[in-house]
C-alpha cells in the first residue's frame, strides 16, 4: 500500500507579507489562483492508487489545514498535530509509525513522503518518478527524488549519483550542502548532480529500523510522544511534553547520509520549492515586459517585476526587476536580487513585538473568518462571517462588551438566559460578564459587524465554557 505523508509544518517567512506565522505559504493560492499549494500538492495524488493521504501540520493549522481537505472531499483524512516544531526526521517518524499502527507490521506501508509547499508543473512526469521508486521501496530501499538541475542554484542542496541501483534508480554517491556559485556550475556542467527535493519513499519500518540504528533517541522520544497521546475526530494529538524531549534534526542528516541503502530517482518535473518571491516570479505567466501582476494593478514602463495588489490599487511607473506586495495592513517593495533577506524584516517585526507577522487583518478560525476593519483607543470593529451551520463557542469577556449588527443571513444568538433570532439590518448588544454565543441557523453565511468596547481588547480576553471544534 502506498500511503502519502504530508508535510505541512513551516513559516515561509522569506514570502512575507503574504506568508504570515498562522497562514503560512502551504496553505495559500500562490502559483494556482484556484486552489492552495497543499491542495495542490493533495490533488497531484490522483491516479496514484493511493491510500488516504495523513497531513502532519503545526497544532495552530489544525482548522485551517481540516477546511482545505475538506473542500477536496478528504474529510477523513487524520492530521497529526505537532505541538511544536522538531524538524523532518521526528515527523516521518511520527507517521511511520502510526502508519504500522493502523495497518500492521504485515501490510507494512510504503511511505510517499512530500512537501506540502513544492510546485510541481508536469503531474505525469511527477507520477512517473513515483512508479520507477515504487518497487525500489518495495525492495527495502530508502529513496530520495533528486530535481534534474536547471541551472546552477545557490540556494539548494544536492544529491551526487552514484552506480545505477535497479530501473531508473542511483546509489546516493553522497549529499552535499548549498554550494558557491563556482561549485554550483561545477555542478551543473558534470551532469552527476541533482538537487536535493526533500521528497522521499520507503517502507515505515525500513525508516524505523534506520532511524533505530542511527538516532535511537528521536525514535525512542517519539514512540512515548505517540503512547501517550490522543485521537479528537480526524486530529492526532501527540504529549507535548515528550516530543518537547525528543532531537531537532533532519530526515537528511538522521538517517539519508547515514544509510546504505540511499537510492535516487531523478524527477524533472518542473519542479520548485517556492522559496523566494523572485522563485514565484520565476515560475509564473509573464506579460511582453516580463510582468506578473496579480490584483488591481496599473503600470507605466515597469518591466520583470512581480506586484501582487491584495485589496487596492496598485500603480508602478519606470520600475524594474522589483517585487511589491500588497496586503491590508502590510507592503513590501524588495528588489529581486534581495529577496531572501525579507525574512530579516519578519525578525524585525518580531523583534519589536509586533503582530504583521503572525497573522493577516483576516483571521481564519473553524467557523468562518473575522477582518479587523479598524481600531482604536477603547474601540475595535470586526467584520465577521460565520458559515452556515457553524457556531461561535459559548464565551464571556472580563473586559469588552460586543455590539453585533447583521449585514445578511440570520443570527441566533445566547444573550445571558435567552436565545433569540437577530435578522439582517438588526442589532443586539453583549455586556462585559456576559456568558454569550454567535451561531449561524441558516443556509448562507451570516454577515455581521461587531464593535467591541472596553478597556482590553485582545483575543486573550476570551472564557470559553462550551466549545464545538474543541478549543481550550
Amino acid at each position: 500500500m502506498l500511503l502519502p505523508i504530508i508535510m505541512a509544518g513551516g513559516s515561509g517567512s522569506r514570502l512575507w507579507p503574504l506568508s504570515r506565522q498562522l497562514n503560512p505559504k502551504q496553505f495559500l493560492p500562490l502559483a494556482d489562483a484556484n486552489m492552495s499549494m497543499l491542495q495542490a500538492t493533495l490533488q497531484r495524488l490522483d491516479g496514484l492508487n493511493a491510500a488516504l493521504p495523513r497531513l502532519i501540520c503545526n497544532e495552530q493549522h489544525r482548522f485551517l489545514a481540516a477546511e482545505q481537505l475538506r473542500m477536496l472531499g478528504l474529510e477523513k483524512a487524520n492530521i497529526l498535530l505537532e505541538p511544536i516544531g522538531r524538524n523532518t526526521a521526528p515527523a516521518i517518524a511520527l507517521a511511520a509509525l502510526q502508519a504500522l499502527e493502523a495497518h500492521g507490521e504485515a501490510e507494512d506501508p510504503i511511505l510517499l513522503v512530500l512537501a506540502a509547499d513544492h510546485l510541481i508543473q508536469d503531474v505525469s512526469a511527477f507520477q512517473a518518478s513515483i512508479q520507477t521508486a515504487l518497487p525500489l521501496a518495495q525492495e527495502g530501499k530508502l529513496v530520495t527524488f533528486g530535481i534534474v538541475p536547471t541551472h546552477a542554484e545557490t540556494g539548494y542542496g544536492y544529491i551526487e549519483k552514484g552506480a545505477e541501483a535497479g530501473v531508473g534508480g542511483f546509489r546516493v554517491s553522497r549529499f552535499v550542502e548549498k554550494p558557491d556559485l563556482e561549485t554550483a556550475q561545477g555542478y551543473l556542467a558534470s551532469g552527476s548532480y541533482f538537487w536535493n527535493s526533500g521528497m522521499f519513499m520507503f517502507r515505515a519500518s525500513r525508516y524505523l529500523q534506520e532511524l533505530e540504528n542511527f538516532r535511537p533517541d528521536i525514535l525512542a522520544a517519539c514512540r512515548m510522544a505517540l503512547a501517550g497521546g490522543t485521537q479528537d475526530m480526524h486530529f492526532t494529538r501527540i504529549d507535548e511534553v515528550a516530543f518537547a524531549a525528543c532531537p531537532d534534526d533532519s530526515v537528511d542528516y538522521a538517517v539519508m547520509e547515514k544509510t546504505a541503502d540511499a537510492v535516487m530517482v531523478p524527477l524533472d518535473a518542473g519542479w520548485s520549492d517556492i522559496g523566494s518571491w523572485t522563485a514565484l516570479w520565476n515560475v509564473s505567466t509573464k506579460d511582453d515586459e516580463g510582468n506578473v501582476f496579480k490584483g488591481d494593478v496599473l503600470n507605466q514602463q515597469t518591466r520583470n517585476t512581480y506586484v501582487h495588489a491584495d485589496s487596492r490599487l496598485v500603480a508602478t511607473v519606470g520600475l524594474d526587476d522589483l517585487i511589491i506586495v500588497e496586503t491590508k495592513d502590510a507592503v513590501l517593495v524588495a528588489h529581486k536580487d534581495r529577496v531572501q533577506d525579507v525574512k530579516k524584516i519578519v525578525e524585525q517585526l518580531k523583534n519589536g513585538s509586533r503582530s504583521e507577522h503572525i497573522n493577516h487583518r483576516e483571521v481564519y478560525r473553524p467557523w468562518g473568518v473575522y477582518d479587523s476593519v479598524d481600531n482604536g483607543y477603547r474601540y475595535q470593529v470586526k467584520r465577521i462571517t460565520v458559515k452556515p451551520g457553524a457556531k461561535l463557542s459559548v464565551q464571556m469577556h472580563h473586559h469588552r462588551a460586543e455590539h453585533w449588527i447583521v449585514v445578511s443571513g440570520t443570527a441566533k444568538v445566547t444573550n445571558g438566559e435567552r436565545t433569540y433570532l437577530v435578522c439582517e439590518n438588526e442589532s443586539t448588544y453583549i455586556p462585559i460578564g456576559q456568558i454569550h454565543a454567535l451561531e449561524n441557523p441558516g443556509v448562507i453565511p451570516l454577515e455581521l459587524i461587531e464593535v467591541q468596547s472596553g478597556s482590553y481588547l485582545g483575543e486573550d480576553d476570551i472564557v470559553r465554557f462550551e466549545d464545538k471544534y474543541g478549543r481550550a
